[in-house]
């Protein structure tokens, strides 16, 4: 069944709708519809849904009904919404376009795009002898039903090994392979959140891990993250455990996702305390883990300080590897492990024995492959900060000490409304408010660092035009490419 939004739920979303750049240019019908088209750009109003009638929409926003026809005319016309009479009218995307991973549409042929809206890596030359070498394992699985639920024995080694080397002694048993870090986190969710159980998130934090929150049907409350260097306040995070005493908080203290922020030590030991005291089951998203930069010294696991098993531990090969290798892990106690296993096999069963393979491969050459990782990175990131103090002087930056994300402080409320304008010149961005729940942070952009140093500075002097082009511009017009043969 299609849902729907109510007037008074639109009209929230909207905002400020007649207030926006350029909005002295354009007729009021134009700036509501083009709010609307700007909603479905960065994903605050999903596809399919039906909207208020006009008469209810023009009483919740207090302008006329005409006005509201005007707009929903406008919308139908430009493919962004569908209308049938007596049923009403719902959202939809141009039919030449397709949704990105950013949420925006963009059109079917777009090779010139410089996607910055993935922060990941393209693979590493060292993939394809790994995946030589692990097809020569294979047969010796052959003989079997080939599902292992926790996965098999030499990567589970192979995961525990890296824990104990952090410091962190780990066994095989406490460690479940997955199909990634996300289904990592899907599974504990199952686990160990009933639907509308409460959680406790990071502002900004990592878009996917809200989807798997909303799946769940979870009551999330969040903690802002400085947008200096601190990152987290100790007394706000601590104090938001000990009041709203959340049944899960998921955290990314490893150059947090997308701020790059690194949780000290002192924090990590003093947050296990009080979420035990709590009664708060602590989900660690270590995915940066292994790509410290600039000599960066890491602070200790925070599972270093669990003693009463009330820390889950996520991770994978996504970022410091390759993302098209499907290969994650949960560690937690044995018992954990047993419980999340019975979990999966009414998901997956199990990983795909011959990635497992590969993983097994990749993590033996972990020291090579990762530094070379580390050391591109360091070059990008310089790369794309010189860019943007050259070409884009008054936006703030503040240089991470690891991971592979910058989070930029924009000179304006503008992360959206660059977003699409970027989209027309061939860059796809991740705007601000998609890292959010509220449809805030328009003052900010994650931008990755993980293209060639050559293609962030062509992204970062395209964004430099469109930039300049907002101010003098009236809000974009939204139509289909034209097709040139």
């Amino acid at each position: 069944m299609t849902s729907q939004v109510r007037g008074a739920q639109l009209a929230r979303l909207l905002g400020q709708w007649h207030a926006l750049p350029g909005r002295r240019r354009s007729p009021d019908y134009a700036a509501l519809a083009g709010t609307v088209r700007g909603l479905l750009a960065d994903g605050r109003l999903p596809l399919g849904v039906r909207l208020p009638a006009e008469r209810e929409l023009a009483e919740a926003l207090r302008i006329s009904r005409t006005t509201v026809t005007a707009a929903y005319r406008q919308l139908r016309e430009s493919g962004h919404l569908a209308s049938r009479r007596g049923a009403g009218s719902w959202t939809m995307l141009p039919g030449t376009h397709r949704v990105a991973s950013t949420g925006l549409w963009t059109p079917l042929d777009d090779r010139d795009m410089i996607d910055l809206g993935v922060a990941a890596l393209a693979a590493p030359p060292e993939l394809m002898p790994a995946a030589r070498a692990a097809a020569e394992d294979l047969p010796r699985y052959l003989g079997g039903a080939g599902y292992h639920p926790t996965g098999i024995i030499e990567l589970r080694e192979a995961v525990a090994a890296k824990y104990t080397a952090r410091g962190l002694p780990t066994s095989p048993d406490q460690i479940m392979v997955t199909s990634g870090t996300q289904h990592a986190l899907d599974l504990v969710l199952r686990l160990a959140l009933a639907p509308g159980g409460s959680v406790l998130v990071e502002s900004p934090t990592y878009p996917n891990a809200l989807a798997a929150l909303a799946a769940r049907r979870a009551r999330i409350t969040t903690h802002g993250l400085a947008t200096d260097a601190a990152g987290w306040d100790a007394d706000l995070l601590l104090g938001s455990l000990r009041q709203g005493r959340p049944k899960l908080a998921y955290l990314i203290p490893e150059f947090q996702n997308p701020t790059g922020h690194l949780m000290p030590a002192e924090l990590r030991e003093r947050m296990v305390g009080v979420a035990h005291a709590a009664g708060t089951d602590l989900v660690i998203d270590e995915s940066f883990v292994d790509l410290p930069l600039d000599g960066t010294e890491l602070p200790p696991p925070v599972a270093t300080f669990d003693r009463h098993s009330r820390v889950i531990s996520i991770g994978g090969m996504s970022k410091p590897y390759w993302g098209g290798l499907r290969i994650g892990w949960v560690r937690a106690s044995a018992p954990q492990v047993q419980r999340l296993a019975a979990a999966r096999v009414g998901v997956d069963m199990a990983s795909p024995v011959l990635d497992q393979l590969v993983a097994v491969h990749l993590l033996a050459d972990a020291s090579a492959i990762v530094d070379a990782r580390r050391t591109q990175l360091a070059a990008q990131r310089e790369a794309l900060t010189d860019a943007l103090a050259r070409r884009l002087p008054d936006w703030r930056v503040t240089v991470p000490r690891g991971g592979v994300t910058l989070w930029v402080e924009l000179d304006g409320p503008i992360s959206s409304a660059l977003a699409r304008a970027a989209d027309e010149v061939g860059v796809r961005l991740a705007p601000g408010p998609r890292f959010g729940l509220d449809g805030t942070l328009e003052r900010f952009l994650r931008l990755p660092f993980t293209l060639p140093a050559a293609d962030l500075v062509e992204a970062v002097g395209r964004l430099a035009a469109v930039r300049y082009d907002l101010d003098r511009a009236g809000r974009p017009s939204w139509q289909e490419p034209a097709v040139i043969a």
